[in-house]
């Protein structure tokens, strides 16, 4: 069982090695499992199946500054060989993304919060940052190897004979643990690295990049729930200041920039809030 289980171990690091990839941009190495191919269906289909449950928008001014910026983006970003949709959706809902393959929707309830395109430029290349980094296939991949870790855990556990009330309980810390150490921790990473590399797109797409500050401050005024640890997003707070310590590299980018359209124009008055 030990021999088993060590080959097991060692197969699964193979694995790992042999799916190294480095993020464009940070150079940080990531473990994905799952080719370029199949998370391009996957975003496709999620995509399609988005929209097929909500409600597009009409407003031709948004929509066309969606795309405006939404282009000027993609332009810049590392060429992955997405073929990139821009879609605005109506909705109160503040939120936006973009699936792997480049398929990107915003809704119009975080249009307030953007102000002008080049606030729309720092949420937007945050969510493009994330399909180009394929943050998505990195978490994917996260979850099938802690989940064959605790598996492995079990079948450890119940060959030494551990009872069942005690192996539920370890099995169970286990997960937390996991979630805690691991997945969270990561997902809170990939935030910070989409965070930075959507700076560098906009700042390379013309726009000034001190509006990413304005963003998350503006933002931060919804607030957020539950201790640091546990959260998925770092405060919106932090990654104001955190966006600030960065400004020197983005405003350099920015001025090298070809063509600059400094704020953009505003957002659409129906979508317009008091400055916050």
């Amino acid at each position: 069982m030990r021999h088993a289980i060590a080959a097991a171990a060692i197969a699964a690091l193979i694995l790992c090695t042999a799916c190294l990839q480095r993020v464009e941009g940070t150079g940080r190495q990531q473990v994905v499992l799952f080719n370029d191919a199949q998370m391009n269906q996957l975003g496709a289909q999620a995509y399609q199946e988005t929209l097929a449950k909500e409600k597009p928008s009409t407003d031709a001014e948004g929509k066309a500054l969606l795309e405006r910026v939404g282009r000027r983006l993609a332009a810049v970003a590392p060429d992955r060989g997405f073929k990139y949709e821009f879609t605005l959706i109506e909705s109160a809902q503040v939120n936006a993304f973009c699936l792997p393959g480049g398929k990107v929707a915003v809704y119009t309830g975080i249009l307030s919060y953007c102000q002008n395109e080049a606030g729309l430029a720092a949420v937007l290349g945050h969510e493009i940052a994330h399909a180009i980094a394929n943050h998505g296939g990195e978490r994917m991949s996260q979850g099938v190897l802690v989940q064959g870790a605790q598996t492995g855990l079990g079948e450890l556990l119940k060959a030494n004979g551990v009872k069942d009330t005690t192996l539920n309980m370890g099995m169970a810390a286990f997960g937390m643990a996991g979630q805690v150490g691991v997945l969270l921790p990561f997902s809170r990473k990939h935030e910070s690295e989409a965070d930075y590399l959507g700076l560098t797109y906009m700042a390379k797409a013309g726009y000034e990049p001190r509006e990413a500050v304005g963003f998350w401050q503006r933002f931060a005024t919804i607030g957020s729930s539950g201790p640091g640890f546990m959260s998925t997003h770092p405060p919106s707070a932090d990654r104001a200041k955190d966006l600030e310590a960065k400004m020197p590299e983005a405003q350099r980018l920015y001025a090298a920039a070809a063509d600059k359209h400094a704020a953009g124009a505003a957002v659409p008055v129906r979508y317009r809030a008091p400055a916050r």
